[in-house]
């Protein structure tokens, strides 16, 4: 379920992973690599907290990497 902190919605990790269908540990691979450089937005916890355009950034680069792997 998405959080809504000053009126701005945010996605968890586990839920973008969920919508997206990838891995944890292929988001924070990208992650490392730089891939979304933007994401800096964390809860109390700690935790990265993702927007609805981030999630659409994530979601254009598992179409990318999925058309790649298909050889289209």
């Amino acid at each position: 379920m998405p959080v809504v902190i000053n009126d701005h919605t945010y996605y968890r990790t586990a839920e973008v992973c969920r919508i997206v269908g990838i891995s944890r540990n292929t988001l924070f691979r990208w992650l490392k690599e730089g891939v979304f450089s933007d994401v800096e937005y964390r809860d109390w916890r700690g935790w990265r907290l993702f927007t609805a355009a981030q999630l659409d950034t994530i979601r254009t680069k598992t179409n990318h990497v999925i058309a790649i792997s298909r050889g289209s």
